[in-house]
């Protein structure tokens, strides 16, 4: 029973390992061709940059004028307002305007763009208590509200940062 059992199985193909090892070269060479084929197409319309002498010297010109401008900044008369809360304390503090361009800093030197500006800052203060201010956290967060409600009254200008020169709280 054991011959017929030989018999009736089929034979097996002796050659697989090698046929396996020509279709994997076929792969290997089908994939790096493509590949190759991808890059060579996608760089055959690049050309290097032409740069002239006038566009430098134009560039060049621009950055230095608009480096001759420097920061500009609004320095606001001081404050002294009473903060909310218990107990009753008063605050001190100069502020600072760093404006991002020219437009914005000549917006905010209008009077009555200051005097809105000036009212903003002093509700923001009146609503703060002091235990807000101890941290500095919380003095950021008042540079944030007040560049926010700034930002808020100017049309052309952007405040970039604001700045307290003189800071103290009674």
């Amino acid at each position: 029973m054991s011959e017929a059992q030989q018999q009736a199985a089929p034979p097996k193909p002796k050659n697989t390992g090698m046929l396996l090892q020509i279709v994997f070269a076929v792969v290997n060479l089908v994939v790096m061709g493509g590949g190759a084929y991808m890059v060579y197409a996608s760089t055959m319309g690049w050309e290097s940059p032409k740069i002239t002498e006038e566009q430098m010297e134009r560039e060049l010109a621009s950055t230095e004028s608009a480096a001759d401008v420097g920061p500009l900044v609004y320095t606001m008369d001081k404050f002294t307002v009473n903060l909310g809360g218990e107990p009753k304390r008063t605050i001190r503090l100069e502020v600072n305007l760093q404006m991002l361009g020219k437009d914005g800093f000549e917006e905010v030197m209008e009077p009555e763009n200051r005097a809105k500006a000036r009212d903003k800052i002093v509700r923001i203060l009146n609503e703060e208590a002091f235990g807000n201010l101890e941290s500095i956290q919380g003095k950021l967060f008042l540079k944030d509200k007040i560049a926010m409600e700034v930002n808020g009254i100017l049309h052309k200008g952007v405040v970039k940062d604001v700045y307290f020169s003189d800071f103290v709280v009674q």
